[in-house]
């Protein structure tokens, strides 16, 4: 059975300052995790223009349910005229994406000022700005 820091509930801090809401994933991302950080994403991928940051830097694992949720939170963001970044300083999961032929699909930073700092279009820069941990 594996380790399942994601499942804990959802704290949130939400300020008054437009930007992207930061979520710090931690743990593991795999089929027993999926469905129920799946749902915390499309609950954060709901509103028009959504603007994603998933901190993926405290993840020790993730598999092919963890990469598909990944994917449907990319896609959900965007079919609301929306944004998804990742954060991950890990050299085997960027390898792990280029394998997988998604080294080109997500834009991935190493630190989190360095997501933050990216340019944003016209149509993510709606957002109320918050910063989510799922343990």
């Amino acid at each position: 059975m594996t380790e399942n820091h994601t499942e804990r509930a959802a704290t949130a801090a939400r300020g008054s300052v437009a930007g992207p809401t930061v979520v710090v994933l931690r743990g593991e991302i795999d089929l027993g995790t999926a469905t129920s950080l799946t749902m915390r994403l499309d609950a954060l991928t709901s509103a028009p223009s959504p603007d994603l940051v998933l901190d993926l830097r405290e993840v020790t694992f993730i598999d092919c349910a963890g990469l598909g949720v990944l994917c449907r939170t990319r896609n959900r963001a965007r079919a609301r005229a929306g944004r998804l970044r990742l954060v991950s300083d890990s050299a085997r999961f960027r390898r792990m994406l280029r394998l997988v032929d998604l080294g080109g699909v997500f834009e991935v930073a190493s630190r989190l000022p360095d997501v933050l700092s990216r340019p944003v279009d016209a149509a993510s820069e709606a957002g109320a700005g918050a910063r989510v941990a799922l343990r």
